[in-house]
């Protein structure tokens, strides 16, 4: 070999070492932005934990690493749910606890003293940079292009679709999920292209800690045998796929059952089948595949369509039976209103009850993904034009995500990855093609790597004899402005991000802020106020009834027992406290006594104008109560003859003698001259009386009214020894001095 081939050589490696570097470089400083980018909440209000559900995991993260492992496992929580309790163990995804407990005993291991608080808070973040690692991963699998790697990671390290789970103290499945979501796939395409065990071992292996991390992993369970059903309709079946989806199915089903909260569930739900019978296809074609280099065409033929059909007969067979006679649940009504978003209205109000189960608005399309969302069409085009195994994967994904995403707004999250992807793609094909000094040649006219010297002189010869129509388009001016104008969209997107990410994404619900007058910041902590109040002024034992939206919150923060909270598990029991906040105090009164009820909290908000507060979520507590009790409790009641829900003069009785109504807006017109109460929420103008209490006692109200908690009397204990309707008439007469006629009987389920 020649010096002069060496010396190429050297600067060959040299300049891979070089762009090997930038790259590790470039990753390192997209991580560090990524954290950065959700750092707001720490820095606007300080550590601390976000919205509802992050309260439990905190909380149950912190019964971890105090009892250890095995007590976790097996925790029965007394202190949720009064009377019933939770068998919590069995009822969680425990992957984010045990990550967190992982990571704080490692820290205590090095001796680096770490309160287990900040590790929650900062869990979320610090995944986000591997999550923007994992999709550089994923994108290099789809094109040879390393530019494309980094603007995926780029993009996902700060689109807000993926943020807005994933800020400092959003301690939520999510914080981990997502990451292992993109990190699946990276790990299922690397097996499908090598068709190595492998690979699809450890695809298995992360897939188990999805399904131990989130519920979202029916997302996998779902998208890979679909990937692997349009190959094979396509005519790709090959050993490759068999090897991987045999593989990954195998295991990655024993790894998810060992879940307590997950057990048989692979095998006996509807949700799980399309997995088994791609597993089942797979070992027919694999037989198939054996039979035809065994026996003559002709007869194969014939053997083909009778063992496929009948084969085909009987499963389909054996799946309605198994289905009819309950050996495989049905679909689930969560999976039920994906197709029908009508449906969960309808047949189940709690789940059409919470905000991110509603049909995504096409405005928040652009607010979460920006200009990705139009450039997403056009690298599933580009994976259109090679459409190799792992392209066809891409468009599926897009197609199942993005319908998904359509009708339920928390599916955004599952979205997000593959618009990163595909919108990288699309700039990197852009800017590979425009960021290069030299115009490329017209199609048919590149000479060949490897070529004589002759063969190269007449291919320049030909790109400089046909030059003129290509320097049109990629003259130095147009370059110019294609990369200039790039350049200035990208630039608009990261401030689009950086300006969502802290205004919208980046304040804890428990935490309100507000602007004064002269533009300062006004903190607003009702919530933490009341639950510490709470803590300092109640029994360790008292019992809180609220909607359960706030169970968590109050399990967390006051530390005081519950009647409902939002894992929502037991409808009946929800219905309970909704039949209660939406009924008279003769009916309400003996529920609570039954519960043993210590104290009521309700959300009020307008005083200060905050929209989030029972009154406006009252209609989901009757809708779930009438479908208990639909002779009892009437949404029709509470609307006026005209349709109207109202709160002011011309409020229904039904709706002024609720209890969720006179709790609201007791004693609210003190704080305004006489006839001159307003309701800043609803915008209206309030009776000039209001309403009375005769079975509670005003026990506190936040500074801004936002939180205020009742305690109930103890009225001749009726209720608690089931004392007749006579016992709590005698006692409002004693107490109050009137005569109201009471309910003779109340039936409780």
């Amino acid at each position: 070999m020649s010096a002069n081939s060496l010396q190429t050589l050297a600067n060959a490696g040299k300049g891979e070492s070089t762009r090997t570097l930038l790259r590790v470089i470039i990753l390192f400083l997209i991580a560090g932005a990524s954290i950065s980018s959700r750092l707001f909440s720490v820095i606007r209000f300080e550590s601390i934990i976000h919205e509802f559900d992050p309260w439990f995991n905190f909380r149950a993260t912190k019964y971890l690493v105090a009892n250890g492992f095995y007590k976790f496992w097996d925790w029965f929580d007394d202190r949720t749910w009064h009377p019933l309790g939770r068998v919590t163990g069995g009822t969680l995804y425990p992957g984010l606890m045990v990550t967190s407990g992982a990571i704080y005993h490692a820290l205590r291991a090095l001796t680096i003293p770490v309160d287990i608080r900040n590790i929650c808070v900062m869990l979320a973040p610090a995944f986000s940079g591997l999550t923007a690692y994992a999709a550089y991963l994923l994108t290099n699998e789809m094109t040879p292009s390393s530019s494309a790697g980094l603007l995926a990671a780029a993009f996902m390290g700060i689109a807000p679709g993926y943020i807005s789970r994933s800020v400092a103290g959003s301690y939520d499945n999510e914080a981990i999920a997502i990451f292992l979501l993109v990190f699946t796939f990276y790990l299922w395409i690397k097996a499908l292209k090598q068709g190595s065990m492998l690979w699809g071992a450890l695809c298995a292996l992360f897939y188990g800690y999805m399904v131990a991390s989130w519920g979202g992993y029916a997302f996998i369970t779902c998208l890979l045998p679909l990937h692997a059903f349009v190959l094979i309709c396509m005519g790709r079946y090959s050993t490759r796929l068999y090897v991987a989806y045999t593989t990954w199915y195998a295991l990655g089903t024993l790894a998810s059952m060992q879940i307590p909260f997950v057990g048989f569930l692979p095998v006996k739900t509807s949700e799980h089948m399309p997995a088994l019978g791609i597993f089942g296809f797979l070992q027919l074609l694999a037989f198939l595949d054996y039979v035809r280099s065994a026996i003559p065409s002709r007869q194969y033929q014939t053997f083909l369509w009778l063992f496929a059909g009948g084969t085909f007969g009987i499963g389909l067979l054996a799946l309605v039976v198994a289905t009819s006679a309950g050996v495989i649940a049905p679909w689930s009504g969560r999976f039920y209103s994906l197709w029908d978003t009508g449906y969960a209205k309808i047949h189940i109000p709690i789940i059409a009850s919470v905000s991110e189960h509603q049909p995504t608005a096409w405005p928040a399309f652009f607010f979460d993904l920006n200009f990705l969302i139009f450039l997403f069409p056009a690298g599933v085009y580009l994976c259109f034009q090679e459409l190799a195994d792992e392209h066809v994967f891409i468009v599926v994904y897009a197609v199942f995500g993005s319908y998904f995403a359509g009708v339920m707004v928390r599916l955004m999250l599952t979205l997000t990855p593959v618009v990163c992807v595909a919108a990288a793609i699309a700039v990197a094909s852009v800017l590979d093609t425009y960021l290069k000094a030299d115009s490329p040649a017209p199609e048919g006219h590149q000479s060949e790597e490897g070529s004589d010297a002759t063969t190269k002189k007449a291919a320049k010869s030909t790109l400089k004899s046909t030059s003129k129509p290509v320097v049109g388009i990629y003259s130095y001016l147009s370059k110019g402005i294609v990369v200039g104008a790039f350049t200035i969209y990208l630039l608009m997107f990261v401030r689009h991000c950086t300006w969502v990410t802290s205004n919208a994404y980046s304040s804890p619900s428990v935490v309100l802020a507000s602007r004064l007058a002269d533009g300062s910041q006004h903190i607003i902590d009702d919530y933490r106020e009341a639950y510490q109040w709470l803590r300092q002024n109640t029994k360790e034992d008292a019992k809180i009834m609220s909607w359960w939206d706030y169970g968590y919150q109050i399990g967390g923060m006051a530390d005081r027992p519950t009647l409902v909270d939002n894992n929502t598990w037991n409808n009946t029991h929800i219905a309970t406290v909704g039949k209660a906040m939406s009924s008279r105090e003769e009916v309400s009164y003996p529920i609570m006594r039954q519960h043993e009820v210590d104290y009521v909290l309700v959300v009020f908000g307008g005083l200060l104008g905050y929209s989030g507060d029972d009154i406006n979520k009252f209609l989901w507590m009757v809708r779930i109560a009438e479908g208990i009790w639909p002779d009892e409790v009437k949404e029709r009641e509470f609307f006026t003859p005209r349709g109207e829900y109202r709160v002011d003069e011309g409020a229904t009785e039904t709706m002024k003698n609720s209890l969720m109504y006179k709790m609201s807006y007791y004693n609210y017109n003190t704080l305004f001259p006489p006839g001159q109460a307003q309701d800043r929420v609803r915008g209206v103008r309030l009776p000039d009386v209001g309403p009375t209490l005769n079975v509670l006692d005003e026990a506190f109200t936040s500074e801004n009214w936002i939180i205020r908690i009742y305690k109930v009397k103890d009225l001749d204990n009726f209720g608690r020894d089931h004392a007749s309707a006579a016992a709590f008439d005698r006692g409002i007469k004693k107490k109050k001095g009137t005569k109201k006629r009471v309910a003779r009987q109340l039936r409780i389920e």
